[in-house]
């Protein structure tokens, strides 16, 4: 057994990454398709979507050095 106990670290990297790409273009479809559906957005709404876009970007980019390359180079 590993330091970490039994963590299938291929499976967390795709999901990890699958959701920080579900979290880009929700947040872009909210920011760019959102007043098209209902009109305008409040600004907090807006915040909220400029926020998802970077979070999973930085995801997109983190997410599999972190758990696909350094968490099993420390087993």
């Amino acid at each position: 057994m590993g330091r970490y106990g039994d963590i299938d670290y291929p499976t967390l990297t795709k999901r990890t990454t699958i959701l920080s790409v579900c979290l880009v273009l929700g947040g872009f479809l909210l920011a760019d398709a959102g007043p098209m559906l209902v009109g305008s957005l409040p600004g907090w709404a807006l915040a909220a979507a400029t926020d998802a876009e970077g979070i999973g970007a930085l995801g997109i980019i983190l997410c599999p050095l972190v758990f696909g390359v350094v968490l099993p180079l420390t087993e």
